[in-house]
C-alpha cells in the first residue's frame, strides 16, 4: 500500500485483491504457486487516479492478510468506497477468487459495515445479479469496471436523496423495488491512456514470485517478478473459456508496442524485475503487434525471461527467433486434447502432426513450451483421455498443465451444463483444479470422479517418466530434476474420490 495508506488517510476508494490461496491451491500454494501483481486492480486504481481519485491497493494475497486484517485495515483509512477486485490471472481464476472473496466481503460488513462495497471481476460480470443477491455486499458490477467505480464514487458524494444508482454505467444494485441491473459501460478504446495500470508504487512489489517452471535451471530468480498485459480479450470462441464474460463480445484491443516495453523497462529498472508474464489470453496473435514489441525488446538490450500464451496455429516459425532474443523464453500453448474429434467439438480444429510440428519448430528456436491439456471435454471418453495424455508425453515439453473441463460462468460450457442438468459445483472453491472439493464437469461417458482421477494420473505418469526426467535433467540441470521429482510428491486430496474410495 502507499504512504497515504499507511499513515492512516481517508482515500476516495481502496481495492482489494482478496486472499484465500490455500483454499483453492491446498498445500501447492506455500511455495509451488505463482504470487502475481493483480492486474484489474491496476489497470481500475489508475483510471480512478488519473481522474484525481485517492487510490489504495490491499494484495492479500501478496501480504498474507486474513479477512479480518484486511477488513481492520479498512477500518483504519475509511475509504469512500471499498473494490473487491476478483479477476484472477485467467479467466478460470476468477470463480475460484469468489471463495476468498466472500470471507472477505462478510469480514467487511462484520467490521466496517457502513463503508460501502462493490465487487468486480469477470465472475461478478457473468452473474452479477446472482452475485449480488449471494455476497454481502452493497454493489456489483456487469463489465470492466472502471467506469463504474468512478461514476458510482460521483454518487456517494452526494446527499443520499439526491443519489441516483441508475446513472452508473454497469452497476448492479437494489432497492425496495429489487435487484436492477444498469446498462452496460463502453469498453475502453484507449488502453494506454485509460487502462495503462502504471500504479506500481501502491504494491509490494518484493512479494511476487514467478512460476517454478519458468524459472527451472535458476530457481532463485523466482524473485523479483511481475505480470503485464500487452491486449485484452480474444478473438475466439473455445466453449471451455469464459474470458469475454467481462467484455460481453469477442473483442481484442491492444496496447501500443512503446507503452509496453516503456513498462517492461520501468519495472526492470526501478524494481530489478528479469521475470515476466505476458497475462494476455493470446499474445502471439497479431504479427505486427507481436513483432513491434520484440523489436523495441531488442533494441534494450535487456537479459529478460518472460513467457507468454500462443495458439498452435497462430505460432509462424518465422519469427520465432526474434521473440527469443527479445526474451521470451517460454510459449503456453492450449493443446486441449490428443483426439481431433474432441478438438473439433471445443472449436479446435487441428491435427495431431501439426501440433508437433509446431511444437518442433518452438523448440528449435531454443524457447521451451507450457503444453496445456483438458480431461473431460463434452466428448471425450477414458479412450479419448488416454489419446490426450500419449500425446502429452509425445511432446515431452518442457513443462505441461492438466485440466479438468469446468463449465465457468460466463464460458459456452455453463450454459451447456445447465441445458443437460449437469451437476456443476456446491461451492465456488469447487472450481479450482486443486481444490480438495474439486467438481469436473461429467461427460455423456465419465463421472466427474472419473474425470478428476484420470487428470491427477496424468500428472503422475507425465512427471515420473523416465524420458522427461532425463529431458530436464539435460535442458535444465540436476537441481531442477530434483525439484521436480520432490515436486510430484505433492499429492492432492479430492474429496469425491475419497467418497467414490469409501463406497
Amino acid at each position: 500500500m502507499n504512504d497515504t495508506t499507511k499513515q492512516g488517510h481517508e482515500l476516495d476508494v481502496l481495492f482489494i485483491n482478496p486472499g484465500g490461496a490455500a483454499r483453492i491451491y491446498q498445500e501447492l500454494s506455500e511455495t509451488l504457486s505463482a504470487i502475481e501483481p493483480p492486474l484489474w486492480c491496476r489497470l481500475i486504481a489508475g483510471y480512478a487516479r488519473d481522474r484525481g481519485r485517492r487510490v489504495g491497493i490491499i494484495d492479500a494475497v501478496a501480504e498474507n492478510r486474513g479477512p479480518e486484517a484486511v477488513a481492520s485495515k479498512v477500518r483504519e483509512v475509511s475509504p469512500s468506497l471499498v473494490v473487491v477486485v476478483v479477476f484472477g490471472h485467467q479467466p478460470s481464476a476468477s470463480t475460484q477468487q469468489m471463495v476468498a472473496a466472500k470471507i472477505t466481503c462478510d469480514a467487511l460488513k462484520d467490521i466496517c459495515p457502513d463503508t460501502p462495497v462493490l465487487i468486480v471481476g469477470g465472475h461478478v460480470s457473468a452473474l452479477p445479479e446472482r452475485t449480488l443477491s449471494e455476497e454481502n455486499v452493497d454493489f456489483s458490477c456487469k463489465g470492466e469496471g472502471h467506469i463504474t467505480v468512478v461514476e458510482l464514487l460521483k454518487e456517494l458524494e452526494k446527499d443520499g436523496e439526491t443519489r441516483d444508482f441508475s446513472r452508473v454505467r454497469g452497476l448492479c444494485w437494489q432497492d425496495k423495488e429489487g435487484i436492477r441491473l444498469n446498462e452496460m459501460a463502453p469498453l475502453a478504446d484507449d488502453l494506454d491512456g485509460d487502462l495503462h495500470g502504471d500504479v506500481w508504487d501502491l504494491l509490494p512489489m518484493e512479494k511476487y514470485r514467478a512460476h517454478n517452471w519458468q524459472c527451472f535451471g535458476e530457481l532463485e530468480s523466482r524473485r523479483p517478478y511481475a505480470s503485464i498485459y500487452t491486449s485484452l480479450g480474444c478473438p475466439y470462441k473455445c466453449e471451455f473459456c469464459c474470458i469475454n464474460a467481462p467484455f460481453d463480445v469477442n473483442r481484442y484491443r491492444m496496447r501500443t508496442p512503446e507503452r509496453v516495453v516503456a513498462e517492461i523497462v520501468h519495472l526492470h529498472d526501478t524494481y530489478g524485475v528479469k521475470t515476466f508474464k505476458i497475462i494476455d489470453e493470446m499474445f502471439v496473435l497479431n504479427e505486427r503487434h507481436v513483432l513491434g514489441i520484440c523489436d523495441l525488446l531488442i533494441e534494450t538490450g535487456l537479459d529478460l525471461n518472460i513467457w507468454a500464451y500462443a495458439r498452435v496455429d497462430t505460432v509462424k516459425a518465422n519469427f520465432l527467433g526474434k521473440l527469443r532474443k527479445a526474451g521470451i523464453r517460454w510459449l503456453a500453448l492450449g493443446i486441449e486434447s490428443g483426439s481431433d474429434q474432441v478438438r473439433d467439438g471445443s472449436l479446435k480444429a487441428l491435427k495431431n502432426n501439426d501440433i508437433v510440428a509446431v511444437v518442433r519448430d518452438i523448440q528449435k528456436a531454443d524457447i521451451n513450451v507450457i503444453g496445456n491439456y483438458i480431461f473431460g471435454l463434452p466428448d471425450d471418453t477414458l479412450e479419448t483421455m488416454r489419446q490426450t495424455l500419449d500425446l502429452a508425453k509425445t511432446l515431452n515439453c518442457e513443462f505441461s498443465n492438466f485440466y479438468s473441463a469446468m463449465a465457468y460462468p460466463g464460458s459456452p460450457l455453463f450454459g451447456l451444463a445447465r441445458e443437460k442438468g449437469w451437476r456443476l459445483p456446491e461451492s465456488w472453491s469447487g472450481y479450482s483444479q486443486y481444490s480438495y472439493d474439486c467438481q469436473p464437469l461429467p461427460t455423456d461417458k465419465l463421472t466427474a470422479a472419473d474425470v478428476l482421477a484420470f487428470r491427477d494420473l496424468a500428472f503422475q505418469e507425465c512427471f515420473t517418466d523416465p524420458r522427461y526426467l532425463d529431458m530436464a535433467t539435460q535442458r535444465f540441470g540436476w537441481e531442477t530434476r530434483q525439484y521436480i521429482e520432490g515436486m510430484v510428491k505433492h499429492r492432492l486430496r479430492r474429496k469425491i474420490l475419497e467418497e467414490q474410495a469409501a463406497q
